[in-house]
């Protein structure tokens, strides 16, 4: 939020000498995000004077529309002849009064103005925009000064047009909605520095009258506790919005579109309170506020035609919903050019409706930060009087004596402190006359019960650890004081941050990281190492992902966990395998021209506990039992880690040394069997064998086993799933789930021979449908303890094999640990090693 210093002045009595450092460090001290304070005289150097815009004549021939523009500057250029200027905007006429800097001039960022010849024209000078000015992010037109601007040609147009001042740009937190206004920061420097503070809410404005302003029915009162309406007539649609009500908004980075509408915006900025303004005579028949219908549909004032949720609150006429409440207006009732009878709207809204419906519109507006973090419900007929004041003031217009006012706010409900909890949670001594003064000083009522507390801030009157407390109602404009905590925060912030000390706390001896974090540490490295790139992705996917990967009906990581509060209504599922969001990543960076990839995660997936009912309600008064957290680790979702890889093009790049290698099933197969080789898995605990499963493709699909359970599936993905990805056809990808895996066992030492090996290659002929794996593992149990190593470096195919039969060709490693093996040693050990395989697969020797 932007606010400039002179506007916070008319509530807090700050010091007229205050250093801008100053100003900052009393936010800073108070927890609000300084971004910058900007003292705006100092940002354009120069002459910035008023000029008069006398002649235009308007330039063809170039790409764009250019102006060219005879200015009275005054006496500001030394010769009081109009000044000769090149502008490229429309939205000024001769006569129109505007800011021109001179040559020699800076502007924000260093650019610096001079004379130079630009469309065949010499230009001396610039017309400058708010963009230019650093007065907001308005750059389609330059600042015309309103008719009623004091200043004449070659005045010093700082003043006028608010760069006589000092910005402050702060970034305010979620839970600190009221410091998003004039009237919270005014109240928080009050505290900060000490000074008077006058509060524009609790200004007296009339209340509601048995006659309604105009008939409404508030059909939710959930979604809405409080709905305040006043009807101006006779306004006059031609009066301009006053140019200081324009610099304050161009400030605050919001652009004047009508008197009307500024107003609304200006008492927002002001008060904190979102308000709306209606045509009334573009309303038909009565206002009802209610929850939208299923298939209801909106054109807001941005121009978009959306389609409106049940949760989304809206007010309709007779026509239908014509305002998305609390987030944007519509168009068929939106004040216009020839607007004369204006209703004013300013509600209290359910901030948990308006986030929701903010995000699924995707329609962040100044309104709808402002609901979604809290405002004051006691405020609307305030605010209702302010803006017609305002309105009937440089409008004309009366304000008709008819106020609505439904009102449906609870009361709220105090808060039972402990006196000596700030002292024990904080470690710093505050008495409780003390506690009670700070909590007072934010608009807390404190009930100070049968214990008196001390009128001297040093005195205790309630003894620590007595048992004694204080009921404590907090202020309506503090929604987020509802907790002891809260209080307690609030405490120690109002009396200083700096007050607390800082004392490390002993660090406690650790055993390192456990072995599952070193397995997955391993396992990352690993994957690294071969060429892999590590992604994180959003565990946020769509209802409709589970049909594009083709899982089956009765697949079980098709039940996913829904979020009660989604970042994005397209994406409201925790994910239930990595594969989903990998691919997305994939198809992103394929769409970025990157046509290599071979990406891999490490990371959780959610698998639903439906049976597991709801969780403990737990305070945060105390710490949970070990029974409460269990009852709620039960209903928490399983949360396995897996790791995913996805592959596409080529894993070995052509260049001059050759052809390349694409990506397939069989990398990405290795790619399971190097993952199970990190997490130190031994090699005879390990099966691959061929399956089917979604979402890879039937006849290329393997699934990955240790000790006889399935751990993972690996292979090329389904033709149907590549398809509906747009992703490259031969797309192989892999996942796994690491928690599945068994811890690793206790590495012995291996036992090097000094002996020279014996090697021998065999070609076994099987049936095709054999997994190689088997007969891999029927050789070593063959061949007996002087097997060493064991590797399938061939597979063949041919019509003298035979239909449905192909060659597997290993190398065999033989070697004794005592002495040199003779060649019969060797021959026996293969002889048996080939028996096994024969034995059980019905292998032949190729050749024999």
């Amino acid at each position: 939020m932007r606010v400039s210093v002179s506007w916070l002045r008319e509530y807090v009595d700050l010091p007229a000498d205050l250093p801008a450092g100053d100003l900052e460090q009393a936010l800073v001290g108070l927890g609000i995000e300084v971004e910058s304070v900007v003292d705006l005289r100092e940002t354009v150097t120069g002459a910035l004077v008023v000029g008069e815009v006398r002649e235009i004549e308007e330039l063809t021939g170039f790409k764009k529309p250019i102006r060219f523009c005879r200015v009275d500057v005054g006496d500001a250029n030394g010769t009081g002849e109009p000044q000769e200027i090149v502008c490229g905007a429309r939205n000024f006429a001769p006569g129109d009064r505007v800011v021109v800097i001179l040559p020699g001039g800076v502007l924000p960022g260093g650019f610096a103005i001079g004379a130079r010849k630009t469309y065949g024209r010499n230009s001396h000078g610039m017309i400058c925009s708010a963009r230019e000015l650093g007065l907001g992010d308005d750059h389609d037109g330059i600042v015309v000064l309103p008719q009623d601007t004091p200043a004449k040609p070659g005045d010093d147009a700082r003043p006028v047009v608010g760069l006589d001042d000092v910005v402050v740009d702060l970034e305010i937190t979620p839970d600190r909605g009221y410091a998003m206004s004039v009237r919270g920061l005014a109240r928080e420097l009050s505290h900060a520095l000490g000074v008077p503070f006058r509060d524009p809410g609790l200004t007296p404005a009339p209340g509601g009258t048995a006659e309604p302003a105009y008939p409404v029915e508030v059909r939710d009162t959930v979604g809405c506790d409080r709905f305040a309406a006043r009807l101006v007539r006779g306004v006059d649609p031609t009066a301009p919005t006053p140019g200081w009500m324009q610099r304050r908004l161009t400030v605050a980075g919001i652009r004047s579109i009508s008197l009307p509408v500024d107003i609304t915006n200006y008492v927002m900025l002001e008060l904190g309170q979102p308000m709306h303004a209606f045509d009334a005579d573009r309303i038909a028949g009565p206002l009802v506020v209610r929850r939208a219908e299923a298939g209801e549909k909106l054109t807001t004032l941005d121009g978009v035609t959306r389609a409106l949720a049940p949760e989304d609150m809206v007010i309709c006429d007779d026509s239908g919903p014509i305002s998305l409440a609390a987030v944007m207006g519509g168009e068929t009732s939106e004040v216009v050019a020839g607007t004369t009878n204006v209703l004013f709207e300013a509600a209290h809204w359910d901030p948990v409706m308006v986030g929701r419906t903010a995000r699924r519109h995707k329609l962040f507006s100044e309104a709808a930060k402002r609901w979604e973090r809290g405002v004051d419900p006691a405020l609307p007929l305030v605010a209702i009087a302010r803006a017609v004041r305002l309105l009937t003031e440089h409008a004309g217009g009366a304000a008709g004596d008819e106020i609505l006012d439904i009102d449906h706010v609870r009361p709220r409900t105090p808060v039972v402190l402990p006196a000596d909890l700030p002292s024990r949670r904080i470690g710093v001594s505050y008495p409780p006359a003390r506690v009670a003064a700070l909590l007072e000083q934010v608009g807390c009522t404190v009930a100070r019960g049968a214990d008196r507390l001390a009128e001297d801030p040093g005195e205790v009157g309630v003894a620590a650890g007595t048992g004694g407390a204080l009921s404590v109602t907090p202020p309506t404009w503090r929604p987020d004081l509802t907790d002891p905590a809260d209080l307690v925060e609030e405490v120690v912030r109002l009396d200083g941050y700096d007050q607390v000390p800082s004392v490390l706390p002993t660090a406690p001896p650790g055993r390192g990281l456990t072995w599952q974090q070193r397995r997955r540490r391993a396992v990352a490295r690993s994957l690294a190492e071969r060429g892999y790139v590590e992604v994180l992705a959003h565990p946020f996917v769509a209802p409709g992902l589970a049909d594009q990967l083709g899982l089956p009906a009765d697949d079980p990581r098709r039940r996913a966990v829904r979020l009660a509060n989604p970042l994005s209504e397209e994406e409201p599922l925790l994910r239930t395998m990595l594969l989903g969001p990998l691919l997305g990543i994939a198809k992103r960076n394929l769409g970025r021209g990157q046509r290599d990839l071979a990406l891999y995660e490490i990371g959780a997936v959610f698998h639903p506990r439906p049976e597991a009912g709801r969780p403990p309600a737990m305070g945060v008064d105390r710490r949970p039992t070990d029974e409460e957290f269990a009852a709620a680790d039960a209903v928490v979702p399983d949360q396995p880690r897996h790791v995913a890889v996805v592959l596409t093009g080529d894993v070995e790049p052509a260049g001059w040394w050759g052809a390349g290698r694409p990506a397939g099933w069989a990398d990405a197969v290795e790619a399971g069997r190097d993952v199970l080789a990190a997490a130190d898995v031994p090699a005879h605990r390990i099966e691959v064998r061929a399956a089917e499963y979604a979402p890879w493709h039937p006849g290329r699909c393997a699934e990955l086993l240790v000790d006889g359970t399935v751990v993972g599936h690996a292979g090329e993905l389904h033709p149907a799933v590549v398809a509906a990805l747009e992703l490259p056809r031969r797309t192989s990808a892999m996942e796994l789930d690491l928690d599945a895996l068994p811890a690793a066992p206790v590495a012995s030492g291996p036992v090097v021979s000094g002996f020279p090996p014996a090697l021998i290659d065999v070609a076994l002929v099987v049936d095709a449908s054999v997994p190689a794996a088997q007969v891999q593992q029927a050789l070593v149990e063959g061949a007996g303890g002087l097997l060493e190593q064991v590797r399938l470096f061939d597979v063949y195919a041919s019509e003298q094999l035979g239909e449905g039969r192909r060659s597997l060709a290993y190398k065999l490693t033989f070697r004794a640990p005592d002495r040199t093996l003779t060649v019969e040693e060797a021959v026996a050990a293969r002889d048996a090693a080939v028996a096994r395989a024969a034995e059980r697969f019905g292998a032949t020797l190729r050749g024999a």
